[in-house]
């Protein structure tokens, strides 16, 4: 039998399967291995040692994956960056991480460039033509040391500058599978081979997304990958590849079900065994209704990019709606109140997590990675409280509480509750400076396609929440826009809403 792992596989059967990518253009095991050894050896050519740092600036596809697993060969950090940001931002991360090397496509070359220039990062190559950038494709040498490397993904930056969440490089075989893959693969119900094949449908730079395109080609599962993900698209990949597991955010959720019926009911979702779903909070309405289409395959789990987490069944979440699920084997979830001590059952404090001994640093913020530890267990800012069984229900983030007349009020559940009006398409609730209450509730409403947005509908969304939130959770006003600032991961950027009321003032939190 074939073992498992790129390498393995590639030298077992290199003509298998491994990406296929966004054009249909199918690349194969031994041409990604081949890619990766070429691109490894290159970078040690040019003297990049275990412990450097590569940044990557690439759009979805078997190119991006080529220099990950390279990175993972040669004991090298990679950073794959949002191709959403600003040169200065980009700038900022490749300085803030040490970059070495510098890997972008032309796609984004006016931002790569600027970026290079301002940060000064020796090593510049590009994927087709930008200017100052050398050809990926000519860069080569024979693979001298392999030691496993590792993934270095900067926080989003919801708040304050991002930061790279470092963990110390293991030293281990890369082409052995880390027991650590076998394990978390094996919480969803996935094994090597069994004729799965995993739908990437999310950008990569992003932890969990990389993740489980990395598992999956090592347990020998092809990766179909999409470049921008379209929900019509998706379903007819899902048909066409037999898919069998991916991973989605609740945004997704929300575009899927606005597809008309005759779209919803017109591919055969058959194949699929497990819809992973993650990053965000999902609203009770949306969760439900995926229930109700896709049925026991939609699984939830609640995890930060520095460790830990919860999972949840479909099963287990219509017995206790809203819940995250209890920590998942190996792991342990705690609920901290102010003082450092267990919050009692029910009552909402600090939510702090722990996988076995693994360990984490925020690159280049001392402060940050200690304020983020207690004892061996880490928080990442959410509130939220545990049942009497242990099983997670999260509030919010602190940083996100609003404090009004002294109250503490979560918006991520009223904006469970909005969500479920078939008027909105997507939600933010954020508190703003009141002078007599410290802060008020305000909510920004995206519209559903066809809704016009104004007054009555103001009313009509307040009368709906009367009847389903204390009247001390209330927006006191609602405002409107065309599209909410998320990123493809559905990561809500709600500073950039808050913050302008915020100008020049300070906020409690």
């Amino acid at each position: 039998m074939t073992g498992i792992g790129l390498w393995n596989i590639a030298r077992d059967t290199p003509n298998e399967s491994a990406v296929v990518d966004p054009d249909g253009r199918i690349v194969t095991y031994g041409e990604l291995a081949a890619e990766a050894d070429r691109i490894g050896g290159g970078l040690q050519a040019l003297g990049l040692v275990p412990g450097d740092t590569v940044a990557m600036l690439l759009p979805n596809g078997a190119d991006l994956l080529a220099v990950e697993f390279a990175t993972l060969e040669t004991g090298l950090y990679s950073v794959p960056l949002n191709w959403h940001l600003t040169a200065t931002e980009i700038a900022y991360i490749l300085r803030d991480s040490g970059a070495k090397a510098f890997v972008a496509h032309e796609r984004f070359a006016e931002t790569a460039v600027a970026a290079a220039a301002e940060a000064g990062v020796p090593a510049l190559f590009a994927v087709g033509e930008v200017p100052g950038f050398q050809s990926l494709a000519k860069l080569g040498g024979p693979l001298g040391e392999r030691t496993s490397g590792a993934l270095m993904v900067y926080t989003s930056g919801t708040s304050g500058r991002p930061k790279g969440v470092r963990r110390p490089l293991t030293g281990s075989d890369p082409y052995a599978v880390p027991p650590v893959s076998l394990w978390f693969f094996g919480l969803f119900k996935l094994k090597p081979f069994d004729g799965h094949v995993h739908l990437c449908c999310s950008p990569l730079y992003h932890t969990a997304v990389m993740n489980f395109a990395v598992i999956s080609l090592q347990f020998g599962h092809p990766v179909v990958v999409m470049d921008r993900w379209d929900p019509h698209e998706m379903l007819r990949l899902i048909e066409r590849h037999r898919v069998t597991h991916s991973h989605m955010v609740p945004t997704q959720f929300r575009r899927l079900l606005a597809l008309p019926e005759k779209v919803r009911t017109g591919y055969d979702l058959s194949s699929m065994r497990v819809m992973i779903h993650g990053a965000a909070p999902c609203p009770q309405e949306v969760k439900r209704r995926m229930l109700d289409w896709w049925g026991p395959v939609v699984v939830e789990y609640y995890a930060a990019s520095e460790g830990g987490g919860t999972l949840i069944t479909a099963a287990d979440w219509l017995v206790r709606p809203g819940s995250v699920g209890r920590a998942w084997p190996g792991s342990r979830v705690r609920v901290l109140d102010p003082d450092g001590d267990e919050a009692p059952a029910g009552r909402p404090g600090t939510v702090y997590l722990q996988m076995g001994e693994a360990t984490f640093e925020y690159l280049g913020d001392e402060e940050k990675t200690k304020q983020s530890w207690r004892g061996r267990m880490f928080t990442v800012g959410d509130i939220g409280y545990l049942d009497d069984d242990g099983y997670l229900f999260l509030c919010d983030r602190k940083s996100d509480v609003i404090i009004t007349g002294g109250v503490n009020v979560y918006p991520a559940e009223i904006e469970g509750e909005l969500a479920a009006h078939p008027a909105v398409a997507d939600v933010a609730v954020f508190g703003i400076p009141h002078e007599e209450w410290g802060e008020e509730i305000k909510a920004v409403v995206e519209p559903a396609p066809g809704v016009t947005a104004g007054s009555e509908l103001s009313v009509e969304l307040l009368a709906f929440l009367s009847g389903r939130l204390a009247k001390f959770k209330l927006p006191r006003s609602i405002d409107y826009t065309d599209e909410l600032p998320r990123d493809p991961n559905g990561k809500l950027y709600k500073r950039l809403l808050r913050d302008p009321y915020w100008a020049g003032r300070q906020r409690a939190i």
